[in-house]
Protein backbone atom coordinates (compact mmCIF):
# COMPACT_ATOMS: atom_id res chain seq x y z
CA UNK A 1 0.00 0.00 0.00
CA UNK A 2 1.32 3.60 -0.57
CA UNK A 3 3.19 5.58 2.08
CA UNK A 4 0.02 8.02 3.44
CA UNK A 5 0.84 9.04 6.98
CA UNK A 6 -2.79 8.22 8.44
CA UNK A 7 -4.16 4.60 9.21
CA UNK A 8 -7.82 4.11 7.72
CA UNK A 9 -10.30 2.97 10.05
CA UNK A 10 -12.53 1.95 7.20
CA UNK A 11 -10.41 0.67 4.46
CA UNK A 12 -12.46 0.62 1.80
CA UNK A 13 -12.91 4.95 1.65
CA UNK A 14 -9.16 4.04 0.49
CA UNK A 15 -9.96 1.65 -1.54
CA UNK A 16 -12.77 3.83 -3.30
CA UNK A 17 -10.09 6.76 -3.39
CA UNK A 18 -7.70 5.32 -5.33
CA UNK A 19 -10.25 3.94 -8.00
CA UNK A 20 -10.66 6.27 -10.86
CA UNK A 21 -13.77 6.79 -12.94
CA UNK A 22 -12.25 5.33 -16.39
CA UNK A 23 -12.41 1.82 -14.55
CA UNK A 24 -16.38 2.07 -15.76
CA UNK A 25 -17.52 1.63 -11.75
CA UNK A 26 -20.27 3.15 -10.61
CA UNK A 27 -18.08 4.30 -7.36
CA UNK A 28 -15.10 6.14 -7.92
CA UNK A 29 -13.43 8.46 -6.69
CA UNK A 30 -14.82 11.87 -8.13
CA UNK A 31 -17.24 12.51 -5.07
CA UNK A 32 -14.41 12.19 -2.76
CA UNK A 33 -11.86 14.78 -4.80
CA UNK A 34 -14.82 17.17 -4.55
CA UNK A 35 -14.94 16.90 -0.64
CA UNK A 36 -11.14 16.64 -0.55
CA UNK A 37 -10.86 19.93 -2.79
CA UNK A 38 -12.91 22.02 -0.23
CA UNK A 39 -11.48 20.90 2.72
CA UNK A 40 -7.90 21.15 1.44
CA UNK A 41 -8.79 25.29 0.30
CA UNK A 42 -9.73 25.95 3.37
CA UNK A 43 -6.93 23.88 5.49
CA UNK A 44 -4.46 26.17 3.12
CA UNK A 45 -6.11 28.94 3.54
CA UNK A 46 -6.32 29.12 7.41
CA UNK A 47 -2.44 28.23 7.50
CA UNK A 48 -0.98 30.56 5.16
CA UNK A 49 -3.54 33.70 6.89
CA UNK A 50 -1.87 32.27 10.52
CA UNK A 51 1.64 31.92 8.90
CA UNK A 52 1.57 35.44 7.59
CA UNK A 53 -0.26 38.06 9.41
CA UNK A 54 1.31 40.95 7.20
CA UNK A 55 0.44 39.52 3.74
CA UNK A 56 -2.78 41.09 1.83
CA UNK A 57 -5.34 39.14 0.68
CA UNK A 58 -4.67 39.22 -3.08
CA UNK A 59 -0.77 37.77 -2.12
CA UNK A 60 -2.53 35.35 0.37
CA UNK A 61 -4.90 34.03 -2.74
CA UNK A 62 -1.91 33.73 -5.04
CA UNK A 63 0.18 31.29 -2.32
CA UNK A 64 -3.04 29.34 -1.78
CA UNK A 65 -3.79 29.01 -5.59
CA UNK A 66 -0.20 27.84 -5.64
CA UNK A 67 0.20 25.78 -2.86
CA UNK A 68 -3.52 23.70 -4.63
CA UNK A 69 -2.23 23.53 -8.25
CA UNK A 70 -2.05 20.29 -10.03
CA UNK A 71 1.30 20.21 -9.69
CA UNK A 72 2.03 20.74 -6.56
CA UNK A 73 -0.79 18.17 -5.55
CA UNK A 74 0.92 15.52 -8.23
CA UNK A 75 4.48 15.67 -6.29
CA UNK A 76 2.63 15.32 -3.31
CA UNK A 77 1.22 12.21 -4.34
CA UNK A 78 4.13 10.86 -6.17
CA UNK A 79 6.18 11.41 -2.27
CA UNK A 80 3.35 9.13 -0.86
CA UNK A 81 3.97 6.40 -3.58
CA UNK A 82 0.16 6.63 -4.66
CA UNK A 83 0.24 6.12 -8.75
CA UNK A 84 1.05 1.89 -8.38
CA UNK A 85 -1.97 1.88 -6.28
CA UNK A 86 -4.45 3.69 -8.67
CA UNK A 87 -7.22 1.23 -10.24
CA UNK A 88 -7.39 2.93 -14.04
CA UNK A 89 -9.27 1.83 -17.13
CA UNK A 90 -7.15 0.19 -20.14
CA UNK A 91 -6.65 3.34 -21.56
CA UNK A 92 -4.30 4.70 -18.96
CA UNK A 93 -2.68 1.37 -17.58
CA UNK A 94 0.48 0.82 -18.77
CA UNK A 95 1.28 4.44 -19.32
CA UNK A 96 2.60 6.99 -16.33
CA UNK A 97 -0.49 8.76 -15.45
CA UNK A 98 -1.25 12.34 -15.82
CA UNK A 99 -0.20 14.90 -13.68
CA UNK A 100 -3.76 16.41 -13.54
CA UNK A 101 -5.00 12.54 -12.27
CA UNK A 102 -2.49 12.11 -10.07
CA UNK A 103 -3.57 15.67 -8.21
CA UNK A 104 -7.09 14.95 -8.21
CA UNK A 105 -6.37 11.02 -6.75
CA UNK A 106 -4.49 13.40 -3.47
CA UNK A 107 -7.89 14.83 -3.25
CA UNK A 108 -9.64 12.08 -3.22
CA UNK A 109 -7.44 10.62 -0.42
CA UNK A 110 -7.59 13.53 1.60
CA UNK A 111 -11.36 13.60 1.37
CA UNK A 112 -11.47 10.03 2.31
CA UNK A 113 -9.22 11.04 5.11
CA UNK A 114 -12.09 13.55 6.32
CA UNK A 115 -14.91 11.08 5.98
CA UNK A 116 -12.82 8.88 7.95
CA UNK A 117 -11.69 10.99 11.15
CA UNK A 118 -12.60 14.55 10.91
CA UNK A 119 -10.78 17.90 9.77
CA UNK A 120 -7.87 17.83 12.66
CA UNK A 121 -6.77 14.55 11.39
CA UNK A 122 -7.42 15.69 7.70
CA UNK A 123 -5.11 18.80 8.73
CA UNK A 124 -2.69 16.87 10.03
CA UNK A 125 -2.56 14.41 6.99
CA UNK A 126 -2.54 17.87 4.84
CA UNK A 127 0.57 19.88 7.04
CA UNK A 128 2.72 16.37 6.86
CA UNK A 129 2.35 15.88 3.05
CA UNK A 130 2.24 19.47 1.83
CA UNK A 131 5.37 20.47 4.76
CA UNK A 132 7.52 21.34 2.01
CA UNK A 133 5.60 23.73 0.00
CA UNK A 134 4.41 25.38 3.56
CA UNK A 135 8.01 26.12 4.47
CA UNK A 136 8.43 27.22 0.73
CA UNK A 137 6.12 29.70 1.02
CA UNK A 138 8.88 32.81 2.61
CA UNK A 139 10.81 32.57 -0.92
CA UNK A 140 7.56 33.37 -2.73
CA UNK A 141 5.94 35.94 -0.24
CA UNK A 142 6.77 39.56 -1.81
CA UNK A 143 7.80 38.91 -5.04
CA UNK A 144 5.05 37.73 -6.96
CA UNK A 145 4.57 39.92 -10.85
CA UNK A 146 2.39 37.27 -12.71
CA UNK A 147 2.06 40.01 -15.14
CA UNK A 148 5.50 40.26 -15.93
CA UNK A 149 6.35 36.22 -15.71
CA UNK A 150 3.95 35.83 -17.74
CA UNK A 151 5.53 38.47 -20.15
CA UNK A 152 8.86 36.68 -19.91
CA UNK A 153 7.33 33.15 -20.58
CA UNK A 154 5.53 34.46 -23.65
CA UNK A 155 8.39 36.06 -25.20
CA UNK A 156 11.01 32.98 -25.20
CA UNK A 157 7.88 30.36 -25.42
CA UNK A 158 6.04 32.66 -28.23
CA UNK A 159 7.93 35.20 -29.04
CA UNK A 160 5.71 38.04 -28.19
CA UNK A 161 4.36 39.45 -25.29
CA UNK A 162 0.91 38.52 -23.78
CA UNK A 163 -2.49 39.91 -24.84
CA UNK A 164 -5.60 40.83 -22.13
CA UNK A 165 -8.76 41.04 -23.35
CA UNK A 166 -11.67 42.64 -21.78
CA UNK A 167 -14.17 40.11 -22.14
CA UNK A 168 -17.42 42.02 -19.63
CA UNK A 169 -17.80 44.32 -17.01
CA UNK A 170 -20.81 45.00 -14.46
CA UNK A 171 -21.50 46.81 -11.96
CA UNK A 172 -22.22 50.76 -11.91
CA UNK A 173 -19.75 53.28 -11.63
CA UNK A 174 -18.56 52.79 -7.96
CA UNK A 175 -18.66 49.38 -7.86
CA UNK A 176 -17.10 48.05 -11.21
CA UNK A 177 -15.82 44.67 -12.27
CA UNK A 178 -13.77 43.20 -14.88
CA UNK A 179 -13.06 40.12 -17.21
CA UNK A 180 -9.74 39.75 -18.45
CA UNK A 181 -8.27 36.56 -20.26
CA UNK A 182 -4.64 36.99 -20.87
CA UNK A 183 -4.03 35.37 -24.15
CA UNK A 184 -0.51 34.34 -26.12
CA UNK A 185 0.24 32.08 -29.28
CA UNK A 186 -2.69 31.39 -30.36
CA UNK A 187 -4.26 30.44 -27.07
CA UNK A 188 -7.00 32.23 -24.35
CA UNK A 189 -6.02 31.07 -21.35
CA UNK A 190 -8.63 30.87 -18.42
CA UNK A 191 -10.12 34.86 -17.28
CA UNK A 192 -10.79 36.34 -14.25
CA UNK A 193 -12.14 39.02 -12.59
CA UNK A 194 -11.15 41.95 -10.83
CA UNK A 195 -11.92 45.24 -9.47
CA UNK A 196 -10.18 47.51 -11.76
CA UNK A 197 -8.52 46.51 -15.49
CA UNK A 198 -5.18 46.57 -13.97
CA UNK A 199 -6.49 44.22 -10.88
CA UNK A 200 -8.18 41.89 -13.65
CA UNK A 201 -5.08 41.39 -15.77
CA UNK A 202 -2.94 40.73 -12.87
CA UNK A 203 -5.34 38.27 -11.82
CA UNK A 204 -5.70 36.62 -15.47
CA UNK A 205 -2.10 36.60 -15.80
CA UNK A 206 -1.72 34.34 -13.09
CA UNK A 207 -4.62 32.00 -14.22
CA UNK A 208 -2.43 32.00 -17.07
CA UNK A 209 0.83 31.21 -15.64
CA UNK A 210 -1.07 28.23 -13.19
CA UNK A 211 -2.30 26.40 -16.77
CA UNK A 212 1.10 26.43 -18.04
CA UNK A 213 3.00 25.39 -14.68
CA UNK A 214 1.01 21.79 -15.37
CA UNK A 215 2.28 21.74 -18.80
CA UNK A 216 5.71 19.53 -19.07
CA UNK A 217 6.61 20.97 -22.39
CA UNK A 218 6.62 25.17 -20.97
Amino acid sequence: MPSIPYKFRDTSLLELALTHASVGAEANNERLEFLGDAVLDLIIAEELYRRHPKLAEGVLTELKAWVVSRRTLAVAASRLGLEPHVRVGPGLQRVALPRSLMANVYESVLGAVYLDAGFEASREFVLRTLHDELEGMQERTGVSNPKQSLQQLSQRVWGAPPEYVLLAERGRSHARAFLVAAQAGDERFPSAWGRTLKEAERWAAHEALLALEEREEV
